[in-house]
């Protein structure tokens, strides 16, 4: 008997999925909703916060499972599998790697840094690109910081060393850096196959992501996919087998999934 093959899709959002600007996927909305219906299993993995990303399945009218803040907390997998958890918190609270931060950090390096909670809403609407309810959804954070650093590269390495020896570090995103526990999206994805893996044969992993936080994701996944994002040079990016897009999203998004499922051999 030949084993059924499960699809996942594990996606990062904003520039991969959700157009850059404005933050919508309405000409994807129904080749999206066909995957599903097609069993396919579609997860969000993405810097954002768990507020925004229920938004975004309520937009869509489909509750999908999802990782929230650059791999903090695993939710919704018991929509999956009934017998899976329904959350999964891989991440310590922001207020304890904040404290530890400000204690393991010189004073000359927390100067370089500015917490964006404490900018003017003005400020913050320029940096998220969001505004009103939008804006206090993406500052609802639980278990990351965002900040932006003022320094140069040197100190910015100096900063990443010392984070890194007390298991913590920063990411970078597509508008800003976020402190965080010493987790990302890869280590919460291979949680989820590590979970899926008890019930299902024979799993195949796709990739979609826009951004440098997003590229480890990528490699690790059987079919790795970028978006169109023009910070890039594909020929500096070291992934094997790459699918890529020459749109942005969210069109970008459709056409590397249409690639991907070629390969696989995939029809509906």
């Amino acid at each position: 008997m030949k084993k059924k093959l499960t699809i996942i899709i594990f996606t990062d959002l904003d520039g991969s999925l959700l157009h850059r600007d404005t933050f919508k996927f309405d000409p994807i909305k129904d080749y999206l909703k066909s995957l599903l219906d097609n069993g396919i299993i579609v997860i969000p993995n993405s810097s954002k916060t768990e507020k925004e990303i229920e938004k975004f399945n309520e937009e869509l009218g489909v509750e999908l499972p999802y990782i929230s803040e650059n791999g903090s907390a695993i939710h919704g997998l018991n929509l999956i599998n009934q017998n899976f958890p329904n959350k999964i918190i891989l991440s310590r609270e922001k207020e304890e790697l904040l404290k530890i931060f400000n204690e393991k950090t010189p004073e000359k390096l927390i100067n370089k840094c500015v917490q964006i909670s404490k900018l003017s809403k003005k400020e913050q609407e320029k940096i998220f690109g969001q505004k009103d309810d939008r804006l206090k959804d993406a500052l609802k954070r639980k278990y990351t910081l965002p900040l932006l650093f003022n320094g140069n590269n040197s100190e910015k390495n100096k900063l990443l060393k010392i984070l890194s020896s007390n298991s913590l570090t920063l990411q970078e995103g597509g508008r800003v850096l976020n402190l965080c526990d010493n987790i990302n999206k890869i280590k919460s994805m291979n949680k989820i196959i590590k979970i899926l893996k008890k019930t299902e044969d024979k799993i195949k992993t796709i990739a979609v992501g826009d951004n440098y936080n997003d590229l480890e994701m990528l490699k690790n996944s059987d079919l790795p996919c970028l978006v169109f994002n023009d910070q890039f040079k594909l020929d500096k990016i070291n992934i094997d087998n790459l699918i890529f897009s020459n749109k942005p999203s969210p069109e970008g998004w459709a056409d590397v999934i249409k690639m991907a499922l070629g390969k696989i051999g995939y029809s509906d």
